[in-house]
Formats: structure tokens, C-alpha cells, sequence
């Protein structure tokens, strides 16, 4: 057997993510090379491997973007490009139901290229189901027929399907890909024998935040296609079964049923809040646009030794300081009689777990609050341990010099892009930089497109918008001048469009005032939550689209 890469055929499912199967998830975690179609959702597409070679060779119904054949020596390329790797095709439903797996396994066969195939679910089952409707029910229908509802004779150029059978079946019949051609499938049905009020439904992008079912019977099929403006991806059911929808329809509109929404929170701190708009009905894109990584060696832990009272800004400022201390040799025990100080309540959650109760947390949760915070704690000399050689009994008519003394023993633990908001009010603290963020360099295309037809940006942090801005407008005049409001038109959509005439979302929900203005800078409708947590940000997103 020739070194070649080993290709997976994987189903992708209907468009829900959670209906990816376990393996898919796994090898696309894994994969070299991703060749993937349209219909395979931005969700799925997220969970690859990030240094994966990502190929998009999506179809259109009225427009190949890449021939099949194409496609198929494409598999044979990648598989002789890459020895020893893993090359995944991923397909919308699955690769055998009309997906042409078989047309691709068999130019594997010929070429001596290994392959697996991992089965998707198909559509012609799950979007019923979720729109109430089983392809089977005793008493109603006992069988189930799969059609597809666009392939033509090579003879004639006509829909090569037996109509007369399938007009004297007494199962379900269910047609994928087959809206263009409904109307003339419904008249030949009809003129074969079927029944004119055979119950009838069209869901359109089934299984996704936009699904919808609209009902019809064979003879309004047509005509119902057109009123409603019915669109592909769609599928259509027939039978008996579709009258249980209306009694079974399971899936209820969810208060974000329809909204795509772009999450920009750095990759680690993300799932929470995704997990939180998806359970609310939203399709969520991660997409975060700064990473972050601790600052090994800048800092000397013995003088840990020197500090009463450790201030903590960010998440990512304990992560990143308990991962140092643990490295380093230490524990918490290192920490015995200090006061712990953190910038909000996320912040103070995430100190819980690593078993650190906070002593002093600010109503204003910023940094600029918890400066102000502790410096009232200093003033008033409340709660704050004197190190040796101090002195005992401090009140609040104290000496400047002792306020120093006792300001010197506060600790900030802060990221690199840190302003100097917290130092300007405890000009005598110590800082510690002990991680560092850095930008996502660029958004790779399917991202930009999914990001494109959004509904709203969510941002978590100013570093956050000021990299999406940098990724999106890159290469569009000046670093000065790359924002929103001022190299930008708005289209009657209210989204924004540079120079390249892309367009991007022009709404966003900030976390706090910082935030906010940082996105209003960049031309930005915002809303912003009443508190600087994930709940508070969440719960404004539900009202503002309730």
C-alpha cells in the first residue's frame, strides 16, 4: 500500500452541532485537511483542528462551486500531499444519502487510498422530528422512502423518478433537494393517481435557531413554495404523518430562535456564554480574537513574601498566577494571612476555585473601582496587615508616610495590556504582569463569512474590539483610521461595509463601560449590560431581542 493519508467520509448532520457524531468530533479535532460543503454549519466547522488546511468546496443548487469529480481527486491530492495524515471530508447529513460518499470512496478504491466512513444523521429523519413529525407511526404509515428530488436522466434531462409507484405508495415519502422542482413533482404525483389533499410539509433549514415548517397539501404545493417563499435547504414530507406536527411540534422558538451571534471572548473563557445563547436558541460563532499566555520568570516569588494584600483584574490574571505558583514549586499555603482583592464577581468565582474567598470585592466593576476600593481600605487603615518592621495600631489620622508604607504592600496581578488606571490611584503598589494577551492574527474565510451574515457582535474586553476591527478592516488605509465609523457605509441592513465591500455587523453587546466605548470608538450600535458579568450580558441580549 502506497504512504498516503488516511481520508475520512464524515456525515455532518442536518446543521445542529449537538447532532455531530462522537467519532466526527474526534477526527476533525485531529485533522490535517478538512474538505468540507455548504450546508456543514459554522458550529462544526469551529470544532476542527486549528492548524487544519481548510477547504471549501460547498455547492450551490443552481452553482457547483467545485465539480464533484473535481472534488473527488481532490481526496486522492490530499491523501498523497499528506503521508501518514488525516484528511476529512465532511459532508452535510450523510455521506450516503445522497451525499455521492460513494462516488468519492470508489476514487479512493482506485487510487489505493485507505478511507473510513462516518456515518452523519440524515436529514430525511432528524428535520422531520424536529418539527414533530415521525417518517413512521402505526396506523399511519408503516414504511418510508427517501427521494431525491433533483437528479435528471441523462436521456432526457427530465426528473428520473417512477412516478406512478411512488403515486401508489402508501408510506411516507420524503424528497431532499427537491424545492426547485416541487411543483412539477406534486402535478406528476397527482396525475398519477395520488391524492390532491395528501398532507404536506416544507421545512426549511431544519434543526438550526432558523428552522420553519410551513404545512401545504400536494395540490397548494406549488403555490404555497412561492407565497411563502420557501428556500433550499429545504425538505419535503408527505403522508399521513404530517398532520402529527401539529399536535407533536416539539421544538418551540426560543427567545434567540434566528440570531446568529459572533462570540469574540478568548477560546478558554468562551463555552460558558456559548453554551448559555445556544440554550436560548441563538447560533453562536466563536470567534475569539485575542489569546492569552502567562509571563514565566518575570517575577521573583520570595517577594510574595513583601505583600499583604494580592489584587486580581481578570480571569486570566489567577489562571495564569495559581499555573506559576504551582510550577514553581509553591501552593496556596504561600498565601496564608493575605487579603485577596478582585476586580468583579467572575473574577472572585473563578479564585473560589482554586479555594481563595475574596475579602474585597468593588460594587463598579472595574479597575478603576477596585483602585478606589483599596484605597479607601488604605485611607481607613480597615482590614490591611502591616508587614514587619510596620507599625501596629494605624487609624485613620495616620501619616502620609504610613499610608505609603502600607500602600507598597499591595500586589496588582495584571495582564501586559493593562492600563495604568489602578497605579495612578495607589501610586506606592507594586505591579506583576503575570500573562500576557495577543491577537489573533487573521479569521480564516468561513469564519469571515459566518461572521458577515451575523446578527450581532458580542465583546467581553477592549482588546477584544480593537482586534476584531484590526482583523476585519486589515489592509484598509491606516491603523489610524480602520474603524467602522469612518471608513465605513452602512447598508439599509444595518450592517457595515469597508472598502472591500464586506459587510459586518453594526450592533454589539458590550461587558461594561470600557467596553462600550471602545466599540462606540469603532462605530458600533452598542448594549451594554447593567453589571460587569456573563448574566447580566446574557439577560440583555434576551431583552433587547424580546
Amino acid at each position: 500500500m502506497a504512504n498516503f493519508g488516511h481520508v475520512y467520509l464524515i456525515g455532518a448532520g442536518p446543521g445542529d452541532p449537538g447532532l455531530l457524531t462522537l467519532r466526527g468530533k474526534d477526527i476533525l479535532e485531529k485533522a490535517d485537511v478538512v474538505v468540507y460543503d455548504r450546508l456543514v454549519s459554522p458550529a462544526i466547522l469551529g470544532m476542527c483542528n486549528s492548524k487544519a488546511k481548510m477547504v471549501d468546496v460547498g455547492k450551490m443548487p443552481t452553482h457547483h462551486k467545485v465539480k464533484q469529480s473535481e472534488i473527488n481527486k481532490l481526496l486522492v491530492q490530499y491523501a498523497q500531499e499528506y503521508p501518514q495524515g488525516i484528511i476529512a471530508r465532511l459532508k452535510g447529513g450523510d455521506p450516503f444519502v445522497f451525499g455521492r460518499g460513494g462516488e468519492e470512496a470508489l476514487e479512493l478504491v482506485a487510487a489505493g487510498v485507505e478511507f473510513d466512513v462516518v456515518p452523519g444523521i440524515t436529514s430525511a429523519i432528524s428535520v422531520p422530528a424536529y418539527a414533530g413529525i415521525p417518517v413512521s407511526h402505526r396506523g399511519i404509515a408503516t414504511s418510508f422512502h427517501i427521494i431525491t428530488g433533483h437528479e435528471k436522466a441523462e436521456s432526457n434531462g427530465e426528473l428520473s423518478l417512477d412516478f406512478e409507484n411512488l403515486a401508489n405508495c402508501q408510506g411516507t415519502l420524503i424528497f431532499l433537494m427537491g424545492i426547485a422542482n416541487m411543483d412539477f413533482i406534486a402535478k406528476r404525483l397527482m396525475e398519477c393517481g395520488k391524492a390532491p389533499k395528501t398532507p404536506l410539509a416544507f421545512i426549511e433549514k431544519g434543526t438550526t435557531p432558523y428552522q420553519r415548517t410551513v404545512m401545504a397539501t400536494l395540490e397548494t404545493a406549488g403555490e404555497t413554495i412561492v407565497r411563502e417563499n420557501v428556500t433550499a435547504p429545504a425538505i419535503t414530507i408527505m403522508g399521513g404523518v404530517v398532520e402529527l406536527g401539529k399536535t407533536l411540534a416539539w421544538k418551540k422558538n426560543l427567545p434567540l430562535s434566528g440570531k446568529r451571534l459572533v462570540v469574540t471572548r478568548a477560546a478558554k473563557q468562551a463555552s460558558g456564554i456559548i453554551a448559555r445563547l445556544t440554550a436560548l436558541g441563538a447560533e453562536v460563532i466563536e470567534t475569539p480574537m485575542i489569546e492569552t499566555r502567562a509571563v514565566e520568570g518575570s517575577f521573583n516569588w520570595a517577594d510574595l513574601a513583601n505583600f499583604d494584600v494580592l489584587a486580581f483584574t481578570s480571569t486570566n490574571g489567577v489562571e495564569s498566577f495559581f499555573t506559576q505558583l504551582l510550577t514553581s514549586g509553591n501552593d496556596i499555603r504561600v498565601l496564608a494571612g493575605k487579603k485577596i482583592a478582585s476586580v468583579g464577581k467572575i473574577t472572585e468565582k473563578k479564585l473560589l476555585e482554586y479555594g481563595i474567598r475574596c475579602d474585597y470585592v468593588p460594587e463598579d466593576h472595574t479597575g478603576e473601582g477596585l483602585g478606589k476600593l483599596l484605597r479607601d481600605v488604605v485611607d481607613k487603615g480597615e482590614g490591611v496587615i502591616l508587614g514587619p518592621g510596620a507599625e501596629s495600631g494605624i487609624n485613620s489620622e495616620r501619616s502620609s508616610e504610613s499610608k505609603d508604607l502600607i500602600e507598597s504592600r499591595i500586589l496588582l496581578l495584571q495582564g501586559n495590556l493593562a492600563d495604568d488606571t489602578m497605579l495612578k490611584l495607589l501610586p506606592q503598589a507594586t505591579r506583576w504582569v503575570v500573562y500576557e494577551t495577543l491577537p489573533v492574527a487573521e479569521l480564516p474565510e468561513w469564519k469571515r463569512e459566518a461572521v458577515e451574515s451575523a446578527d450581532a457582535i458580542v465583546f467581553a474586553s477592549t482588546s477584544a474590539v480593537e482586534n476584531f476591527c484590526s482583523v476585519i478592516l486589515s489592509g484598509v488605509r491606516s491603523t489610524e483610521s480602520k474603524d467602522l465609523n469612518r471608513d465605513s457605509s452602512t447598508t439599509p441592513n444595518g450592517f457595515a461595509q469597508n472598502d472591500n465591500n464586506a459587510c459586518y455587523p453594526r450592533k454589539s453587546f458590550c461587558i461594561g463601560r470600557m467596553t462600550e466605548s471602545a466599540a462606540q470608538k469603532h462605530g458600533f450600535e452598542t448594549v451594554t449590560s447593567d453589571e460587569t458579568t456573563m448574566d447580566s450580558l446574557v439577560k440583555k441580549i434576551v431583552e433587547f431581542y424580546t
